[in-house]
């Protein structure tokens, strides 16, 4: 396939003032004696980044100072995938270095939610409360080995969880508190957690929302021995006594001194944290990421990508179900401080989003391109409406930004740039995103990420440039998964990225890499679901609609539109006689949102005639997913290996009806 002619003129280009300031610039002069090169270039440090993995790598963990935290024995034993071993012997805490960073009166966290403004942490408050939530947890036993999960909206006292959870070398998981009990279950039944950390509800709407019942169906879900800690946010009624006060479980007793900050340093692959895939094909896999991995990987894409730093205030509408929160909480490690909104993004109105971040002089504002878009069809103007002059560069990440919208959102904010980014649960990184020494396009994402070694492949496994080709990378990633949970020979996890071009990871996205060393993403090239930023899996909604006992089978599909806006149809069989009435499609939609989330709540459901499968009964989701995207159907399947090839005309009908 050959990719759309793109506009050769950059949306925002670097000034000289600008790039003599940016982190990059420091870094690459810090690294060129190491390399014996030129490096202040981006593509010749990118180069080397990826020809010399040891060298960079090394480079990058002395400038951010890890050097002063441990020694090692060897960046990377091999550069085999999957089984890539980095930072042998070194013994390190995520939670360590992250609250090192900042001085005692520097701000940590703000926390906001539809009410207001909420508490502002400082980094010495920060550390106290850290502190004494791992002594509670210490305490009741926790330590390496153990999995806390957290049931949480976008708060402070989630990110107090995670890290006090990370000082003791004990394995972090969450899930937001808009997924139902039974999709919770499904994902921390996998982990066995000792420990559930939780609030009794969140805002979203203009509604508080109670989730006391929740918690209660998630604690019996999962173990008797299950502890609780709750956080009283709305003040419901109705918790057992037997859980545990959040402001208990910080309380220092009378006459004992105030607990101080310890942390049991780990090897460099340690879990940190567990996140979890979609669930396209059942119950969500469980990916485990480092601490070291997490950390490395996650200081180079903030600071030297991003250009984040001391006296930033970073903003990403994001929810702890989405690995965007994992990278928010880590954006501390750079001297940042963090935003944590619990609400709606177009609550009260499109502009929510757009005012917090004028109200809380935000710096770096990270939003999906649905979110933009939204903005732009509804006429809002933040050039004009919002004071944004603290603002200095925006992110935008979740799916394809399409470059009309890319183009408003850069005149909006002024001379800035807006970096289109794209990466992974998978990776608890980006694959390619901007850089300050690199210009901005409409619709593209500037660059490659440092040391990561992308290309677009055809379908022989042939590296292609300015054609549509599939997203793989050739060598490894410090965050790529440890392993996956339950998944002790490996074989999971090679099947899962490895399996179609054996020893590279093939991420599941088509793009064209152009000449000037871009990217262009044209949307998933599996059958993940990803709304406004968040990935999904079919599996939860399919789940859902087998309550209803008058749809027979049912098939999701979320396709990426050619003007940027993502449409996720509900295609329903229907029993005999049974008509797709308002109330039905109504009861269709409540078991969605009861039993997943809002979320996951389709954009219509439509009533078909049949699902296709291949010959061995697997869903064509793929090839559907493709037809309603406009490709033609003998580019999409081959009828020979369909079931019951003329219903693929049926979702042809429906993709020209939706087109026109």
């Amino acid at each position: 396939m050959s990719a759309q002619r793109r506009d050769p003129t950059p949306l925002w280009s670097p000034s000289p003032d600008y790039l003599r300031s940016a982190n990059i610039t420091r870094f690459s002069e810090f690294a060129a004696p190491r390399a014996g090169r030129d490096l202040s270039d981006y593509a010749a440090l990118w180069q080397w980044s990826v020809d010399d993995l040891a060298g960079f790598w090394s480079a990058v963990w002395d400038w951010f100072g890890l050097d002063r935290l441990s020694s090692y024995e060897q960046v990377l034993t091999t550069e085999q995938m999957p089984g890539a071993q980095w930072f042998t012997g070194a013994s390190l805490n995520y939670a360590e270095y992250l609250l090192a960073q900042g001085a005692d009166d520097e701000v940590a966290i703000l926390g906001i939610d539809e009410a207001g403004p909420g508490e502002t942490l400082t980094r010495a408050e920060l550390r106290r409360r850290v502190a004494a939530l791992a002594a509670h947890l210490s305490g009741r036993g926790i330590g390496p080995g153990d999995v806390v999960a957290g049931y949480l909206p976008n708060t402070p006292e989630a990110v107090i969880a995670f890290l006090a959870t990370a000082s003791l070398g004990a394995t972090w998981t969450s899930v937001g508190q808009d997924y139902a009990a039974s999709a919770v279950v499904d994902r921390f039944g996998q982990l066995r957690p000792r420990l559930l950390i939780t609030a009794d509800g969140y805002r979203f709407g203009g509604r508080e929302h109670g989730r006391i019942e929740s918690i209660q169906q998630i604690e019996a879900g999962l173990s008797p021995e299950l502890g609780v800690i709750l956080h009283s946010r709305l003040g419901q009624a109705g918790a057992p006594s037997g859980w545990v006060d959040w402001d208990d479980a910080l309380r220092v007793a009378p006459g004992e001194a105030e607990p101080t900050l310890t942390f049991t340093r780990v090897p460099f692959d340690h879990p940190l944290w567990v996140l979890f895939s979609s669930g396209t094909t059942g119950i969500p896999k469980g990916l485990v990421h480092g601490h070291g991995g997490v950390l490395i990987e996650l200081l180079k894409t903030f600071s030297l990508q991003s250009n984040v730093g001391p006296g930033d205030r970073l903003m990403w509408y994001t929810s702890p179900s989405w690995v965007m929160w994992n990278l928010q909480a880590t954006t501390l490690a750079t001297g940042a401080s963090i935003v944590c909104y619990d609400g709606a993004p177009t609550y009260p109105d499109a502009s929510a989003l757009w005012r917090i971040a004028a109200d809380l002089s935000v710096t770096f504002l990270g939003i999906s391109p649905g979110y933009l878009q939204a903005s732009m069809s509804a006429g809002f103007r933040p050039s004009v409406e919002v004071d944004l002059s603290a603002l200095r560069a925006m992110g935008s990440t979740g799916s394809p930004l399409a470059p009309e919208v890319h183009a408003w959102a850069t005149r909006e904010i002024g001379d800035k740039p807006v970096w289109s980014m794209s990466g992974g649960t998978d990776i608890a990184s980006g694959f390619v995103g901007g850089s300050p020494n690199v210009p901005v396009w409409a619709g593209e994402l500037s660059a490659r990420g440092l040391g990561v070694a992308l290309e677009a492949w055809d379908q022989d496994g042939r590296p292609v440039v300015g054609l549509v080709g599939e997203m793989v990378i050739t060598t490894p990633m410090p965050s790529m998964p440890v392993r996956l949970w339950n998944d002790p020979t490996g074989s999971r996890l090679t099947e899962a990225y490895f399996s179609t071009f054996p020893g590279v990871w093939r991420q599941g996205d088509w793009v064209t890499l152009t000449e000037r060393g871009s990217v262009v993403i044209h949307g998933r090239s599996d059958s993940t679901l990803n709304r406004n930023g968040v990935r999904m899996g079919s599996a939860d909604i399919y789940a859902a609609v087998d309550t209803v006992p008058e749809v027979l089978e049912a098939l999701v599909i979320g396709a990426e539109q050619e003007d940027g806006s993502y449409w996720m149809p509900l295609f329903v069989v229907l029993r005999e006689g049974v008509e797709l009435t308002p109330e039905l499609t109504s009861t269709i939609t409540t078991a969605i949102r009861t039993l997943a989330s809002p979320r996951h709540v389709p954009d219509e459901v439509v009533r078909v005639s049949g699902v296709p499968h291949t010959k061995t009964g697997k869903k064509l989701e793929v090839p559907v997913k493709r037809l309603l995207q406009g490709h033609a159907l003998e580019d999409v399947a081959n009828p020979a290996t369909v079931d019951e090839p003329a219903l693929l005309d049926e979702y042809v009908a429906i993709a020209d009806r939706h087109r026109s």
